[in-house]
């Protein structure tokens, strides 16, 4: 089992920057691909960036590209997601998921945070 808790999340004026922070807790959480989902109103869940197990791999969505970075600190069990150049269309819940196998799709991953509000005004 995974345990995880967002925080970090807020309200932002559109262009400026915010950073998301993820604590895992269980047993080998470093065994885990660590990544990010976000879901605004109306709309499905969808893939933010993940980052692997030893940190040197990372994927982000179309979406995000150049502008967000996900990282990972395996002796704190955290992972990390700095938000740069925030754009009103980023407003949604955003969640940290875990998973030994993971990719870029929801059904992936079997750990999920709470989640935490990010609200981009224009």
């Amino acid at each position: 089992q995974v345990q995880l808790i967002e925080s970090g999340g807020g309200l932002v004026q559109a262009g400026g920057s915010l950073r998301l922070s993820c604590a895992a807790s269980g047993r080998t959480v470093n065994r885990y691909t660590l990544a990010w989902f976000r879901q605004g109103p109306g709309n499905e869940r969808q893939f933010v960036g993940a980052i692997n197990r030893s940190g040197s791999s990372t994927a982000y969505g179309d979406s995000v590209k150049g502008r967000f970075t996900i990282s990972r600190d395996n002796a704190k069990n955290t992972v990390d997601l700095q938000m740069n150049s925030l754009k009103p269309e980023d407003t949604a819940v955003y969640y940290c998921a875990a998973s030994l196998y993971g990719d870029s799709t929801v059904g992936t991953y079997n750990f999920w945070g709470q989640g935490t509000q990010v609200t981009v005004s224009s």
